[in-house]
């Protein structure tokens, strides 16, 4: 059975801990699309969407990136 990933909450406690820039260089490494979904979904149901404008922005365009149908990430 696997382990359920907690990625999104890691780094929610580097946003909530007041550490955007770590935040945007973890965004940068994301493992995934579906973990980056569920951190912008966490970023808006906890309403901290547009208080820090860099990290909307590094989540926006790497979801960009990692949706693109030629570019991925090895595992």
């Amino acid at each position: 059975m696997a382990r359920a990933n907690d990625w999104s909450s890691k780094l929610m406690a580097l946003i909530n801990g007041g550490n955007p820039s770590a935040a945007i260089a973890q965004i940068k490494v994301a493992p995934t699309l579906k973990d980056l979904q569920a951190l912008q979904t966490i970023m808006k149901l906890s309403k901290m969407q547009g208080r820090y404008p860099n990290v909307d922005a590094a989540i926006t365009d790497n979801l960009a990136l990692l949706a693109a149908p030629r570019l991925h990430r090895a595992p």
